[in-house]
């Protein structure tokens, strides 16, 4: 396809992304109140256990600041909903170009990851009302607490964002494995490293600094890395037997 094509179908899939965005934004403002209980939710369960022992408050600074509350609150939401129908776009965009093989690996890339970045936000929003009790808990008894709620709502996105993106790297362990760059042997060869490197990324990825919700992190990356490990071992099984398959049929056909 020449390049002016590729252009002009990149600002159609473009335009049909930023249309259903609009839409969805739009009919998100109706359910601002939803939005928001559900936002405010793990600060309510910090702020009930923590009880009479830190007096806290959210509160909205500024004339314009619940305005940009809640535009800022629905655009987010819209993003999130649109996020099967945008990413469905870029797909379509650069699948043409992908060989057949290629093509059924990113399928099978495609379906995994979804659910996987679903998972870690999931267990991201778990955590966030331990993370805010330990995080709120360390305000002097003569002092009240007070939230700005942009601040929260940045550190509540950042927080999931963390847990999900995190659940997303053993994928692309495998997918590395898939494409003959990492080895099953190679990844227990470093898995000593790769524990320790592991524990470093969630203490210094979550937002909050507690160890809780860093072993909340790190915990499932482990797991989800073992398995990631038996899956590259596993392909690099499958990958031996069917290159000795090969050379034992050049082998047979070598006489003749």
């Amino acid at each position: 396809m020449p390049l002016g094509d590729h252009l002009r179908e990149l600002r159609a899939r473009l335009l049909r992304a930023v249309l259903v965005f609009i839409a969805v934004f739009i009919g998100s403002l109706f359910f601002y109140e939803e939005l928001l209980a559900l936002v405010m939710r793990p600060y309510n369960d910090a702020r009930e256990v923590l009880g009479q022992s830190v007096e806290t408050k959210a509160y909205v600074k500024g004339a314009t600041g619940p305005l940009l509350l809640q535009l800022k609150l629905c655009a987010v939401a819209a993003i999130v909903l649109t996020s099967p129908y945008w990413l469905y776009q870029i797909w379509a965009f650069v699948v043409p170009g992908l060989h057949r093989h290629e093509k059924k690996w990113s399928r099978i890339f495609a379906a995994v990851a979804g659910p996987l970045f679903l998972a870690g936000v999931a267990m991201g929003y778990y955590v966030l009302p331990k993370g805010l009790e330990v995080l709120i808990g360390f305000t002097p008894a003569a002092m009240e607490n007070l939230v700005e709620f942009g601040e929260y709502f940045s550190f509540f996105t950042r927080m999931l964002l963390v847990f999900g993106v995190a659940f997303e790297i053993p994928l692309f362990v495998v997918m590395l494995s898939l494409a003959g760059v990492v080895s099953g042997k190679t990844l227990g060869k470093y898995r000593p490293w790769i524990i320790v490197g592991t524990f470093i990324f969630a203490a210094v990825a979550t937002p909050s600094t507690d160890p809780f919700s860093m072993l909340m992190l790190a915990l499932p990356m482990l797991v989800l890395f073992l398995a990631a490990e038996i899956l590259a071992r596993l392909i690099d099984r499958f990958r031996g037997r069917k290159r000795a398959a090969t050379e034992w049929a050049d082998d047979e056909l070598s006489p003749l």
